[in-house]
Parts: structure tokens; sequence; C-alpha cells
């Protein structure tokens, strides 16, 4: 058994044991891809990487809206 890493989403702590990707999160948190961008570690992640990258230990992951006005 691995053990825990601690990572932070959306400014939230969690927990996970499991070797997982940025879409592998997403997609538990039921995202839809249509209408933000997802910063890791402070940097905007390109969508065509989100399945590549593992969420490590400490690692930060933010969801930004984009929102239209006018």
């Amino acid at each position: 058994m691995r053990k825990p890493s601690t990572f932070y989403f959306n400014g939230q702590e969690y927990l996970t044991v499991e070797l997982i990707t940025l879409s592998d999160l997403l997609n538990y948190f039921d995202y839809k891809s249509v209408l933000f961008v997802l910063e890791h570690n402070d940097y905007i992640c390109n969508k065509s990487q989100w399945h590549k990258i593992q969420v490590k230990e400490n690692d930060k992951i933010e969801i930004i809206t984009i929102v239209g006005g006018g």
C-alpha cells in the first residue's frame, strides 16, 4: 500500500493513497472541461496534458472559471 499523499484542490486539503492524474481528479469531482482552465502549481496546464500529469505530494491545483460579461 502506498503512503498517503496530501494535495490541495481549490484551496482545500485532500489525501490520496492512489496514483491519480489531473483528469482522474476532475472526473471524480465531475468537472466538465468546457468553461475553465486548470492551474497546477501556479502554472496554467494544457488540457491535452491532464491525463499525463500525476498528482503528487503538496501539489496545488486550482480551477479558474471563465466568466463572460458585457
